[in-house]
């Protein structure tokens, strides 16, 4: 005889399932890509309120002007390497259905003699149509990027861009500016350094630079020089050299309502090491505020490494232990040159100026208009 069902068996419900996240609307989607001398990186992102949400991402070192200092050419080895990073991009843009896109590439590109047969290759294995940049654009987004970090307080603002092949300064005044607009005025500057007349409260750029020295180039100029110490020392003041044409206010320094802010591996490697981090964590470096002393401490802290000691350190990783003491050199020299003790780590760049561009020119961001 068949066993009786127990009463009240099945009275508990089965377990419902959360459903899976709802995929986003490939007509939401914005993609952006940033193909430097040194990485390549691509972001893929829905607008948010007055930002965004990443969906999808990439990012890896492919080394594009590796030998570029020394022959004028982009190698056969980087260009492969290059197009294989390329066609891992394409497949996410597919993947994803993005439509709105800029795919951008800076100094690697713009000084290589053979450039454009590049983009030609790229654009024929992968589909993808890359599109050079001038020093001003990579400027003006990397400026654009760093708004929300800027404080209200600030009257005088200093963004840094340390690429792969070059570095970017702006100078801002924002004096003019009310407190509470002084973020919302830098991003409107996506429309062009001097923007034609407006309504809404203008950040003035002062003057602006692009230096032909990155962490890439710097230390290949400097390659032949075997002490590492020296090596340091001698790139620092060769890159302060370099800024002599850029001497906004050089001769009122005020300290009070001036801000430096960093964008580029280098700042955040450095901030890492600083906190101590086991393992990189972008909500506690992005708008991290350094100090001129903790700088120095983690600099001198690398120097005492050596170039074996910071291979194995895991803050600093394999792939930007070659490139991190040409990176500390360029911030060395540049909290020598200007009036403070602080600086502000941006843990965003070219990416996310394109984005916040692409989606600023649609009107798709609230708290607008930018």
């Amino acid at each position: 005889m068949a066993p009786r069902r127990p009463k009240g068996a099945g009275a508990f419900p089965r377990p419902v399932e959360s459903p899976a996240p709802k995929p986003p609307d490939p007509a939401e989607l914005y993609a952006a890509l940033d193909l430097g001398t040194n990485s390549c990186r691509m972001l893929i992102a829905q607008p948010k309120g007055s930002g965004f949400h990443v969906v999808d991402s990439f990012s890896k070192s492919v080394q594009l002007g590796s030998g570029l200092e020394r022959t004028g050419r982009l190698s056969r080895s980087s260009m492969a390497r290059t197009v294989q990073a390329l066609r891992i991009c394409q497949q996410k843009l597919k993947r994803n259905k993005v439509n709105r896109m800029r795919l951008v590439t800076t100094e690697a590109c713009r000084r290589a003699k053979n450039a454009r047969d590049f983009i030609r290759q790229v654009r024929r294995e992968t589909g993808m149509m890359l599109e050079v940049i001038q020093p001003e654009e990579e400027a003006r987004l990397a400026v654009i990027s760093c708004a929300p970090l800027v404080s209200t307080k600030t009257d005088q603002l200093l963004v840094v861009d340390i690429g792969g092949g070059s570095t970017e300064l702006v100078w801002i005044d924002l004096s003019s500016v009310p407190a509470r607009d002084r973020p919302r005025s830098i991003m409107r500057l996506h429309a062009g350094f001097h923007p034609p007349e407006s309504p809404f409260p203008a950040a003035k750029v002062v003057d602006w630079i692009s230096v032909p020295l990155g962490v890439a180039t710097l230390r290949d100029q400097f390659s032949d020089v075997q002490d590492d110490a020296a090596r340091f020392a001698l790139m620092s003041w060769f890159f302060e050299e370099n800024l002599i044409d850029f001497a906004p206010y050089k001769d009122e320094q005020v300290r009070e309502g001036f801000q430096i802010v960093g964008t580029s591996g280098t700042v955040t490697t450095v901030a890492a090491s600083h906190l101590g981090l086991k393992r990189y964590d972008r909500t506690k470096v992005d708008g991290l505020r350094m100090t001129s002393d903790q700088i120095d401490r983690v600099i001198r802290r690398y120097l005492d490494l050596g170039p074996q000691g910071r291979r194995r350190d895991p803050r600093i990783g394999e792939d930007r232990q070659a490139l991190i003491m040409s990176g500390a050199a360029i911030l060395q020299a540049l909290l020598r040159c200007w009036p403070t003790d602080r600086l502000s780590v941006a843990d965003r760049g070219l990416r996310e100026g394109l984005l916040y561009a692409q989606m600023s020119a649609d009107g798709v961001l609230e708290d607008g208009p930018f």
